[in-house]
């Protein structure tokens, strides 16, 4: 792959594994340096096996060894304060932030009676907080710069609902909003802001107990199953058939393309 980044710095929001660790990787192949972060600790109610600091410690290898430089921090994306300082240390070290990918995020299967304060909550402050928190801390280094390059991470379920998840739904639905309304007041600063959209995808979201709690919350409404059916013969993505895309909007061959909402799905959203 040629160096369509080269000379920039990206900031990537829940880096220690799965799509952000591929973020990272594919960026720095592609010449940009980064900056990233990762809670890498147990969130409430959370299904699957949470991310370790062993995890980001992988992701700094394996980014260091396409030859790029990296800053890594174990940080909550709740924690705006933390963010903030973490943008600015990219700054200070890195020489400033052109591309932002806000990746960080939770999903945990819960019927609409079975959705507690909690787990609402919880979803709408990392899910969407989080990504405004991440947006807010980086804009005005992209501004610095210039110009720049924000991607935020939906779901299929932000264009049409993934059953048993009403809150997951939810908050992947806002961010479709918080795109187009960044897009049109950072258009002028040369910031262009689009959404991601994946479907099923090959990471640790899947491992500890997710698929049975998926089974439970579907008892007695198993027909919804079938809803985001694939088109293309597999049923998930790996990550890098996404960072594919990230990469893409990251790069200067999009500088027309904004306020989208690209879907990585395989047909999902259709079917």
């Amino acid at each position: 792959m040629t160096g369509r980044l080269e000379g920039k710095v990206a900031f990537i929001t829940g880096i220690a594994r799965g799509q952000g660790r591929s973020h990272a990787i594919r960026l720095a192949s592609e010449g940009a340096d980064i900056v990233g972060l990762d809670i890498c600790a147990p969130v409430d109610d959370v299904p699957y096996d949470p991310a370790t600091p062993e995890d980001l410690a992988e992701t700094v290898r394996l980014v260091e060894e396409t030859g790029r430089r990296i800053i890594a921090e174990q940080a909550d994306v709740r924690d705006a304060e933390a963010l903030g300082a973490l943008a600015q240390r990219g700054v200070d070290e890195l020489g400033g932030i052109d591309v932002v990918a806000a990746n960080a995020g939770i999903c945990i299967p819960a019927t609409w009676d079975a959705t507690t304060p909690r787990i609402w909550a919880n979803h709408m402050d990392i899910n969407v907080t989080g990504v405004w928190n991440t947006v807010m801390a980086t804009a005005p280094h992209l501004i610095q710069r210039g110009g720049g390059s924000i991607i935020i991470t939906s779901s299929y379920a932000g264009k049409k609902m993934q059953p048993w998840m009403i809150h997951y739904t939810t908050s992947k639905h806002a961010l479709v909003g918080m795109t187009r309304g960044f897009a049109s007041e950072l258009g002028r600063h040369n910031i262009r802001v689009n959404s991601v959209h994946p479907g099923g995808v090959n990471t640790p979201m899947g491992s500890g107990d997710m698929i049975n709690a998926l089974q439970r919350a579907s008892a007695g409404t198993e027909a919804l199953s079938t809803m985001g059916t694939p088109f293309l013969p597999k049923w998930v993505a790996e990550p890098e058939e996404i960072s594919a895309v990230v990469a893409f909007l990251a790069s200067d061959e999009t500088p027309w393309i904004t306020a989208e909402h690209i879907s990585v799905d395989g047909g999902q959203q259709h079917f």
